[in-house]
């Protein structure tokens, strides 16, 4: 069986279909980006951090794979939306002739990356719940009224940038600009406490350390 490639699974009719009407789903239901954009970056910083960390390059692209499709599950609803993704994947791999032992280590990490019933079962898994956990911006926003702004629009559009460090001591930092005006730093870890405990449990999976500065003062 061929070794398939991150180009292809985003080539696939099926998968640009399923991840546009997932993102569209979802802005009707109130939520933030989660489209072309969000799948694009969670699959380059998954597979950046196996390859910064020195791990397989094979991994690494299997953890690109996995974060590009991680959110395809959206497409049948929000809740439950990584089972469904990792059902999703599952039928669309295997028609690209991915070896099972890849696409058991694709679904696994999908249907394991949501802070609420998710669990680190690998390594992959890891990349990919740092890579989606870490993905905090105003261009997320979609909602352009500021006086409707919920506590997720708040946060994610006071975040003015944000980058993900593998750094040579194995520490896995990130590291964000809030606008304090707009939201306070409390606000931020009111809604993503339980995502950076999970990004402190991936980190420690790959024999590393995660760490949160934000605004210039290490938190984490």
């Amino acid at each position: 069986m061929a070794e398939i490639t991150l180009e292809e699974v985003r080539q696939d009719p099926r998968v640009k279909t399923f991840i546009q009407k997932a993102n569209d789903y979802l802005g009707v239901l109130g939520y933030t980006e989660h489209g072309f954009r969000h799948t694009g970056l969670v699959a380059r910083e998954a597979r950046n951090i196996l390859n910064e960390l020195d791990f397989d390059q094979r991994e690494g692209e299997l953890a690109a794979i996995a974060g590009y499709l991680h959110d395809i599950g959206n497409v049948s609803g929000r809740k439950g939306h990584c089972q469904a993704g990792a059902l999703i994947a599952l039928d669309i791999l295997q028609s690209l002739g991915m070896p099972m032992y890849e696409v058991a280590e694709v679904i696994s990490a999908i249907g394991n990356h949501d802070e609420e019933d998710g669990c680190v079962i690998s390594r992959v898994a890891a990349a990919l719940i740092l890579a989606d956990k870490s993905d905090v911006h105003r261009s997320r926003v979609r909602n352009t009224d500021f006086s409707t702004f919920d506590i997720h629009d708040r946060v994610n559009y006071a975040v003015e940038s944000s980058c993900l460090h593998v750094n040579e001591n194995r520490v896995i930092s990130l590291e964000l600009d809030i606008d304090t005006g707009i939201s306070h730093v409390m606000e931020y870890f009111e809604i993503f406490l339980s995502r950076m405990v999970m990004c402190r449990r991936a980190a420690s999976y790959l024999d590393a350390r995660f760490a949160l500065v934000i605004n210039g003062a290490q938190l984490l």
